[in-house]
């Protein structure tokens, strides 16, 4: 496979969509980003990886972390997690406080917020330091050990995060959180932080296209659960825009509003995409389409 060839077809393609959107607003610190960038990596396999455009520039990950805490979770705890979240899509917004209140305190998915702090909460207490544990697994998967917090995302978050304390404390008075509120939205923030280009995510990601393989041949998660997070990926993770994201794209894949999105080829590679303008749901419009273009070029897909 011509991986590069095949990249610089694709970005060709969706350059008129480059810079369509918005970038998120509602997080002053992205508010600033520049909507107009675009950046495509594939990593293979064997960790060779090819990029085009702005594929080495560092951006902030957000909800395509979730990822990653699921896994973490998944490796130290095995299927424990699906007692306190559920595994279906929530056809609401990410940030949703609605579903929550007739589900008892139980989130829809790992990939809501409310259910990403559920994980975030059982991270903190299997290593109590979620956040840290996840920054140092991202580094040795990405082969960059200058990956890093940035605190002014984060602070930006922190001062801009009622809808997110809320979820939280509304799951704690149903007692489906371990610990204290504060420090599950701490690490939770710190985790969204994390700034990642699309090279680093390309190859973090890897272990679910070699299922559950780490970089150094280690086993991470057993196929099984290798399965279950693609799985969870391809029906929840683009928010409610997963419907969408499986007919156009048809890959499991995590998006984030800071306008990234890693998608998953089982058994061939894995691929991220990074372009900040944001559509209605929260997803790269360009990103998006720049996956559709891929499978459609290269016919690979889980269909």
């Amino acid at each position: 496979m011509d991986y590069q060839g095949a990249l610089e077809v694709v970005a060709a393609a969706v350059r008129s969509q480059v810079g369509q959107g918005q970038v998120a607003q509602y997080i002053p610190a992205l508010a600033a980003v520049e909507a107009g960038q675009f950046g495509m990596a594939v990593a293979d396999m064997n960790g060779d990886v090819y990029g085009v455009g702005d594929w080495e520039e560092p951006f902030s990950v957000q909800s395509i972390s979730k990822t990653f805490s699921l896994a973490l979770v998944l490796a130290r705890d095995g299927e424990a997690i699906w007692q306190r979240v559920g595994r279906e899509p929530s056809g609401n917004a990410f940030n949703s406080l609605v579903q929550l209140e007739y589900e008892n305190g139980v989130p829809r998915n790992p990939f809501i917020n409310a259910g990403a702090l559920v994980v975030t909460d059982r991270l903190q207490t299997l290593t109590d330091d979620a956040s840290t544990t996840l920054l140092d697994f991202l580094r040795a998967e990405s082969d960059n050990p200058d990956l890093a917090f940035d605190p002014a995302v984060a602070l930006s978050e922190t001062e801009h995060g009622d809808r997110n304390a809320a979820l939280a404390h509304f799951m704690a008075s149903y007692g489906n959180l371990e610990n204290p509120v504060p420090t599950v939205l701490q690490h939770y923030f710190w985790q969204c932080s994390i700034r990642m280009s699309c090279r680093d995510l390309a190859l973090a990601g890897g272990f679910l296209a070699r299922h559950g393989l780490r970089a150094d041949g280690g086993r991470l998660l057993s196929r099984r659960e290798a399965k279950q997070v693609n799985a969870v990926m391809l029906t929840c993770g683009t928010y409610d825009a997963a419907g969408n994201f499986a007919y156009r794209v048809g890959l499991p894949g995590k998006s984030g509003v800071g306008g990234g999105i890693v998608a998953v080829i089982p058994g061939r590679c894995t691929l991220c995409v990074w372009s900040p303008g944001l559509d209605e749901r929260g997803n790269s419009v360009a990103g998006v389409a720049a996956l559709d273009h891929f499978t459609t070029l290269t016919g690979w897909s889980v269909f």
